[in-house]
Formats: C-alpha cells, sequence, structure tokens
C-alpha cells in the first residue's frame, strides 16, 4: 500500500471502508489500519457521515425481524412497523 498521504481522497474513503469492514467481521489487526485511515480522512476533510447500513453486518432477514416481545403495547412492536 503507498503511504497514506499520497492516497487520494477517494482511495483514502474506499480504504478506510474496506478495512473497517474487515475489522467489524473480526479481523485481528485490522481495527488500527482502519482508524488510521480513517483519522487521515477526518484530518483532511473534517468530520464524515456515517453511513451505519453499511456497518451492519447484519443479512436483510436479520435486520427486518420483529421487535421485542416485551413492547408488546405498543403498535407494530412484533411486526416491525414503525408506531
Amino acid at each position: 500500500m503507498p503511504p497514506i498521504d499520497d492516497l487520494s481522497l477517494q482511495e483514502l474513503h474506499l480504504l478506510a471502508t474496506q478495512w473497517r469492514r474487515r475489522a467489524l467481521e473480526g479481523e485481528q489487526h485490522a481495527r488500527g489500519m482502519a482508524h488510521q485511515l480513517e483519522s487521515a480522512l477526518r484530518r483532511r476533510k473534517g468530520v464524515l457521515f456515517t453511513s451505519y447500513d453499511t456497518l451492519d453486518m447484519r443479512s436483510l432477514e436479520d435486520r427486518h425481524k420483529a421487535g421485542p416481545w416485551w413492547l408488546f403495547w405498543r403498535k407494530g412492536a412484533r411486526t416491525g412497523e414503525p408506531s
């Protein structure tokens, strides 16, 4: 990998996203690299908008499962509908 200072913003963002995904999947040393790339990106660009959908590693089925049983008094708690 080229030095971080030589990367364009687009390349830096792409690498930071890839390394963060690897860290979330449990790769042992990926967290440090993701942090380093994200820090360099924040220094250059400022605070980033985080797309939480890309960080959520659950399957689509798991994301759309019914809500907790103990919210039975709220409309749609078990069906996933907004209350």
